[in-house]
């Protein structure tokens, strides 16, 4: 079982809101409402900055990329790493992985967030004691949608494509999914780069985390130990 993260397993908006507009007042920018941050979170920290750039462009704000982007991992690793988080697991998230653990399921969460910030937010967040493996966007592949992280997720867990799954709320989940051979299952509550995740050309959709077990079981991918 592949999991991306932002979106899919942890609601981390308001703290990338807040770290990116603390960043922007620095540099003397104009901020962003949360609502629109949300439509700016997919791809990674860099497309993020790229985005917020373009959006501000477009008001006669010129902004820098590569200082905007340092200042804003500056405040979102202190705000992640400190009593302001305010990033939560999606209800069933818990459930869902303890009970597809107890179906003997290896998991693994392929994100193109950091690995050491990734790892920070599951264990802090109480889901690290169900996570195997840790794909993150700075581990010299491509980052999703390429397939490349999916592969290297499919190889720390001792599977094939074809036996593996991907859970995701974006293009970028289904596009990476697709070209690593992968089924690929979507939530509809999460960001999909500002579109809405229920239109996403996926295989299935759930609810939510705490709905795979059913869905897997159901389709005879596996059952529950005796």
């Amino acid at each position: 079982m592949l999991f991306d993260l932002d979106g899919t397993l942890l609601d981390t908006a308001a703290d990338i809101s807040v770290a990116l507009n603390r960043a922007l007042s620095e540099l003397r920018l104009s901020n962003f409402a949360e609502s629109e941050v949300r439509a700016l979170i997919g791809r990674g920290m860099a497309m993020l900055i790229e985005r917020a750039v373009a959006r501000l462009a477009v008001a006669g704000e010129a902004a820098d990329a590569a200082r905007l982007l340092e200042r804003f991992r500056f405040h979102y690793e202190r705000i992640s790493a400190g009593d302001e988080m305010r990033a939560r697991a999606y209800p069933g998230v818990s459930d869902g992985l303890d009970a597809l653990r107890a179906l003997g399921l290896q998991i693994a969460v392929v994100t193109n967030k950091p690995r050491e910030l990734t790892v920070g937010l599951l264990t802090r967040l109480g889901l690290a004691r169900w996570i195997t493996a840790v794909v993150g966007g700075d581990s010299g592949l491509k980052p999703k949608p390429h397939p490349e992280p999916l592969l290297r997720a499919c190889a720390l867990l001792g599977a094939t494509p074809a036996h593996a799954l991907m859970v995701g709320d974006s293009q970028t989940d289904v596009l990476a999914a697709r070209a690593a051979g992968l089924t690929v299952v979507c939530v509809p509550y999460g960001y999909n780069e500002g579109a809405d995740p229920r239109q996403l050309p996926c295989d299935a959709f759930i609810e939510s985390i705490a709905d795979l077990p059913a869905l897997l079981t159901a389709a005879g991918c596996c059952r529950p130990r005796p």
